[in-house]
């Protein structure tokens, strides 16, 4: 894999550590064999409902195999199918048996934003825009939401990265 390490190692809560986000503004990186396990949320225009649920599953499901990441590789992506169901993918180390396993294997144009989690259709059109003005088209968009919301309180920043799979 030769995407960046997501997290430094300052963590002041216990919880979600500082996002490593000079590696990922405006970048274009290619992910090799990057595995991740994947779970649908319900939502409602576009919010999850049921998003603290999926991510407790998915992470119990993770360590059950050994096969969480170290955690400055931590990585959860989230993609919007409709406004009423999402994607999300949960970085791994390995396969697991029984889940829905999925790779992903590509070029990737990142970008870092920051603000409340309702901006997010504000980040994906800055995305489609900066991704044209390269001159190329997005097949696939993810948001990886770097803290929770009561990290990003804590620290005083939400950052989001936007992820263009190109």
């Amino acid at each position: 894999m030769s995407l960046p390490n997501t997290y430094t190692d300052k963590n002041e809560t216990g919880c979600c550590a500082v996002p490593n986000i000079n590696e990922w503004d405006e970048k274009e990186m290619t992910s090799e064999n990057q595995h991740f396990i994947r779970m649908y949320t319900k939502s409602f225009f576009f919010m999850p409902l049921n998003m603290a649920k999926i991510m407790k599953q998915l992470n119990e499901t993770a360590e059950k195999a050994n096969a969480t990441l170290p955690p400055e590789q931590v990585m959860i992506l989230s993609r919007d199918l409709s406004p009423w169901r999402a994607e999300q993918l949960y970085g791994v180390s390995r396969p697991i048996e029984g889940a829905d396993n999925v790779v992903l294997d590509g070029t990737f144009i990142s970008q870092v934003f920051e603000g409340p989690y309702k901006d997010a259709g504000k980040w994906h059109k800055a995305a489609q825009n900066y991704v044209k003005e390269l001159g190329r088209e997005i097949k696939k968009f993810y948001f990886f939401y770097t803290t929770c919301p009561k990290c990003a309180k804590h620290y005083g920043k939400n950052y989001v990265i936007g992820l263009a799979e190109v």
